[in-house]
């Protein structure tokens, strides 16, 4: 069963029997939104990226550009450019049993690398798939936000004694990539 999220809400990620998840997979998805007379959509191309962070630092971002972490423990699935079809446009899967230790954060981000605004998508979600439990959506974010900027702090997932939260946040920001919304993702990492 699914938990639909908003903005500011915050879930433990684990199963019905409160045994933690291990394996997650972070699913993006939005749509062009309608422009013109007759309705007619153009492409948008965002970029699902994780910020990681140790304490108060980004210690790595997996992104299209670096699809896999350092640890090996974060898998980017590769860049979407247009957003078309049903489903994830663009997914990481994170193995939080294997991330280590020192890592106490991620922030889930979205940017605009060619410029498109959130003024420019529609249907803008993301989701939380249990990989072991036949990809289970557990989690879902559908993002409310439009405007001129061009990118998006979406959730933050923090390592709590019993394992990880995921915190739904929903941050407009400016940047291209990911590096650039670092200073935004941290200022609400450990709040």
């Amino acid at each position: 069963m699914s938990i639909s999220l908003t903005k500011g809400q915050a879930v433990s990620l684990e199963k019905a029997d409160h045994t933690p998840l291990h394996r997650v997979r972070l699913g993006l998805g939005w749509d062009a939104a309608p422009r013109g007379l007759f309705g007619r959509t153009k492409e948008v191309d965002l970029d699902a990226s994780v910020i990681v962070f140790a304490g108060q630092k980004a210690v790595d971002i997996v992104y299209y550009g670096q699809l896999r972490s350092n640890d090996g423990a974060i898998v980017h699935s590769g860049d979407n450019r247009t957003g078309d079809g049903n489903g994830d446009d663009e997914q990481i899967l994170i193995d939080l049993a294997n991330l280590p230790t020192h890592i106490d954060g991620l922030a889930l981000v979205i940017t605009s690398y060619t410029g498109q605004t959130f003024d420019d998508v529609r249907n803008v979600y993301a989701r939380v798939n249990d990989v072991a439990s036949l990809d289970e959506e557990v989690i879902r974010y559908d993002l409310a936000e439009t405007g001129p900027h061009t990118g998006n702090v979406v959730a933050k997932l923090t390592r709590a004694s019993t394992g990880w939260k995921f915190t739904a946040l929903g941050i407009p920001a400016t940047g291209a990539v990911a590096k650039d919304l670092v200073p935004v993702a941290l200022a609400h990492i450990s709040q």
